[in-house]
C-alpha cells in the first residue's frame, strides 16, 4: 500500500516555466553504477579510487553500510566526489554489526551477500518505509548457499539478521550437486536487483554461481547486463542466458581497477530532458556516454518518440544529449517500458500533457519500489485533474481537455521519484506545491537547485 507523506512536511512551491528552456544541466554521477563499484570496491584486494562518485543519501548508506562491515570508504578533502575504498586485509567482513539501510533497495538488495563473509551474524535494517519492500528472493538465494535469516517481522521484509555459514566449503556446497557451482533459483520477478545481488558475490564463492530465475518475466534486464558488464571489467567471468534465464559467475577474484570514473546518472536526467517537452525549448546534458549499460541510455529514444528532436553535438571534447521541443507532446499508444521501469514517473509526467492515451506496460514491479509507485502515479494525476488509471502491468495515461489541470499540493511518499515528477507538472501547471521535496536527496543532493538552473 502507498503511504502518504507526513502532513507536517514542508511544502515547496515548484516553478512554472515563464517561456521555453535553454539550459545545460549537469547530472551527478550513475546511482547504480555508484553503488555496483562501492560493493565491487569492497570485494577486491587492493585499494580503488571512485571518480565521479555520486554523494547522495543512497551512497552515503552504502558506504556507511561497507564501513560497518571493516571496509574503509575515505573521501578526497579537496573533490568529496572522489572517494577511496579499501577492502578489509584479512578479506573477511566484520560481523556482529549493524547495517542501515535507509530506503536504498541495492543497499538492501546488495549488501546481504557480502554478509557470506563475515566472521558473525549481521543485523540489518532501515527506514519504516523500507519494510513493506520485498526482499524475499534474494534472502532465499542466500539461504540455499548456507546462510540463516532470522527475521525480526514480516518473513521476507527488513529487518533481519543474516548468519554466515561457518565456512566458505559450505556456502559453495549447500546450494550444489556435486563439484559444480553453488546453483540457486529463485524468482526475480518484483525486481533485477535480487538477480544482481547475487551474482556481485558469485566469484567469491568456492565454485562459482549459477543462478536460475524462475519467473516468466526479467523487469529492468538492462541492469542485469549491467552487473555483468560490471563484474566483468572487475575481472571476473559472468555470462547470461537470458534466453534460460541462467546466468554464471565463475570463481575467482575480483579487483576494479585502481582508478574509475563514473557516468552520469541517465535515469536522473528524464525529469530535465522531459522538461524541454513539457515546456517547450532545449535542454542538453553533458558527458553523454557513445555507449552504456545504464537503461536510462534509452531515455533519447524513448522522447524523440514523444515528439522530441534528440542530437548529440560535440563541444571542446565533451559530448552532450540535446533535447528541443514545441512543447507539444505525442502520445504512443502501448509503451513498453520493461527495459527502463525506473523513468516510468519521469515519462508518466510528460504524458499527462500527451494528444492521446498512452498505455505504459512492463512496470508492475514498480509496485514494489520505494511506493508503489503506480498507485502513487495514478494518486498524483488524478490529484491535479488528470485522468489515468493502473494496468495490471503498468499504467494508463489519457489526456483531459484544456483547463482541467489545475493547483494542488503533492505528495512524494518518501520517493524521489514522485518529487521529480511532481516538479516537472509544476513547469505547466500554476500552484503545484511539493510535500518533503527533500526527499530527492536519495539521488540528486541539489535536486531543487539545479531545478533552479533548468530555468534560469
Amino acid at each position: 500500500m502507498t503511504t502518504t507523506s507526513n502532513a507536517n512536511e514542508p511544502l515547496w512551491d515548484a516553478p512554472v516555466a515563464a517561456g521555453p528552456l535553454n539550459a545545460t544541466v549537469m547530472i551527478p554521477g550513475s546511482k547504480s553504477l555508484s553503488n555496483r563499484y562501492l560493493i565491487l570496491a569492497a570485494l577486491g584486494s587492493q585499494p580503488v579510487t571512485l571518480v565521479g562518485l555520486l554523494r547522495s543519501r543512497d551512497t552515503e548508506l552504502m558506504m556507511g553500510a561497507l564501513n560497518a562491515l571493516g571496509v574503509r570508504c575515505a573521501e578526497d578533502p579537496s573533490t568529496p566526489t572522489t572517494v577511496t575504498v579499501t577492502p578489509p586485509a584479512s578479506g573477511r567482513f566484520h560481523g556482529d554489526v549493524d547495517v542501515y539501510c535507509g530506503l536504498a533497495g541495492t543497499v538492501m538488495r546488495f549488501v546481504p551477500g557480502l554478509a557470506l563473509f563475515a566472521d558473525g551474524p549481521v543485523r540489518f535494517d532501515g527506514d519504516e518505509q523500507a519494510y513493506a519492500r520485498p526482499m524475499k528472493p534474494v534472502l532465499d538465494g542466500l539461504e540455499q548457499l548456507g546462510a540463516r535469516v532470522d527475521y525480526h517481522g514480516e518473513v521476507g521484509k527488513l529487518p533481519f539478521t543474516i548468519t554466515p555459514p561457518a565456512a566458505l566449503s559450505e556456502v559453495s556446497q549447500a546450494g550444489s550437486a556435486g563439484e559444480g557451482s553453488a546453483t540457486v533459483s529463485i524468482d526475480s520477478s518484483g525486481s533485477s536487483q535480487f538477480i544482481s545481488g547475487l551474482l556481485l558475490v558469485g566469484s567469491r564463492l568456492p565454485h562459482g554461481l549459477e543462478l536460475h530465475h524462475t519467473g516468466e518475466k526479467t523487469p529492468s534486464l538492462p541492469h542485469i547486463r549491467m552487473t555483468v558488464a560490471d563484474l566483468n571489467a572487475a575481472g571476473a567471468h559472468a555470462r547470461a542466458d537470458e534466453a534460460a534465464r541462467v546466468w554464471r559467475v565463475a570463481p575467482g577474484a575480483v579487483q576494479l581497477p585502481d582508478r574509475v570514473v563514473v557516468e552520469p546518472d541517465l535515469s536522473n536526467a528524464a525529469p530535465f530532458l522531459g522538461a524541454a517537452l513539457i515546456a517547450g525549448g532545449t535542454v542538453r546534458v553533458p558527458h553523454w556516454p557513445v555507449t552504456t549499460t545504464q537503461p536510462g541510455g534509452l531515455l533519447p529514444g524513448y522522447l524523440e518518440r514523444m515528439g522530441a528532436t534528440v542530437t548529440f553535438p560535440e563541444e571542446d571534447g565533451i559530448r552532450y544529449c540535446e533535447v528541443a521541443s514545441d512543447g507539444h507532446v505525442k502520445g504512443i499508444g502501448n509503451f513498453d517500458l520493461t527495459a527502463a521501469g525506473e523513468i516510468a514517473p519521469s515519462l508518466a509526467a510528460v504524458l499527462v500533457f500527451g494528444d492521446v492515451p498512452t498505455d505504459l506496460v512492463g512496470i508492475g514491479h514498480l509496485r514494489g519500489h520505494e511506493t508503489n509507485r503506480l498507485q502513487a502515479l495514478v494518486t498524483e494525476i488524478t490529484r491535479v485533474g488528470g485522468k489515468a488509471s493502473e494496468l495490471p502491468d503498468g499504467l494508463r495515461i489519457e489526456p483531459v481537455p484544456a483547463g482541467t489541470l489545475h493547483s494542488a499540493d503533492m505528495e512524494t511518499y518518501a520517493d524521489h521519484r514522485m518529487a521529480t515528477f511532481a516538479a516537472m507538472l509544476g513547469l505547466k501547471i500554476p500552484g503545484i506545491r511539493v510535500r518533503n521535496v527533500a526527499t530527492t536527496r536519495k539521488t540528486l543532493p541539489d535536486f531543487t537547485g539545479m531545478w533552479t538552473t533548468l530555468l534560469g
